[in-house]
This record gives structure tokens, sequence and C-alpha cells, in this order.
């Protein structure tokens, strides 16, 4: 069975770090990109940072470029997202997703997807 367990969301004031982690099983992990996407309430699904299957190259939207850091390991069929400098508008349900999609500039093709971890940030 495949599984994607998200963890290590909670509430964080401004300016505060959390770090998300995915973990993977019933698949190849490592032979996957891998995904993080997020919801907002009453928005869509954005993406936020890509991370090729070897960890090799990584992607951010511009919305956290600078403050998140997107990693993997392989060995422990993990991903992680590193979020510092948290702002209100990161507010959102996080999901990790395995992506078929060629690179960052294609459009996502999400084979697997977890079932998230929610993130607030307010004070």
């Amino acid at each position: 069975e495949v599984q994607l367990v998200e963890s290590g969301g909670g509430l964080v004031q401004p300016g505060g770090s959390l770090r998300l982690s995915c973990a993977a099983s019933g698949f190849t992990f490592s032979s996957y990109a891998m995904t993080w996407v997020r919801q907002a309430p009453g928005k869509g699904l954005e993406r936020v940072s890509r991370i090729t299957s070897g960890g090799g190259i990584t992607d951010y939207a511009d919305s956290v470029k600078g403050r998140f850091t997107i990693s993997r390991d392989n060995a422990k069929n993990t991903l992680y997202l590193q979020m510092n400098s948290l702002k209100p508008e990161d507010t959102a349900m996080y999901y990790c997703a395995a992506d078929r999609s060629a690179s960052w500039y294609r459009a996502p093709d999400y084979q697997y997807t977890g079932q998230g971890t929610q993130v607030t940030v307010s004070s």
C-alpha cells in the first residue's frame, strides 16, 4: 500500500520556523521527484517546492524562495521542508506528492499525494 504521511505542522507565530516531514512507503521513493504543495482556505493548490529524485535540483515558488528549503533522505524514504521566517500568508494545508513530471517548468503530474499537515501562522 502506497503511503505518504506528512507531519510537523502546527501553530507558529510570524517569523517563526517549522520543519515538515513526509514519510513515504509502498513505492520506490528514490525514483520520484517530490513536490510540496499547499492549499490555503478558499484558494487553489499552489506548488511550493520540488526536488529531483536524487536531490540534485530544487525549485521554489517565488513566494517562498529564500525562506523555505526542500530536502530528502532517500535512505529513510523521507522528504522535508524547512520553513523559516513564516508569514501569515503561509497558512495552509501542506501536502507532499510524488511527481512524475519532467521538471518544475512542466505541468505537474502527481502520482501519489498525502493527507496533509496544517500550518497556521498567527500571533
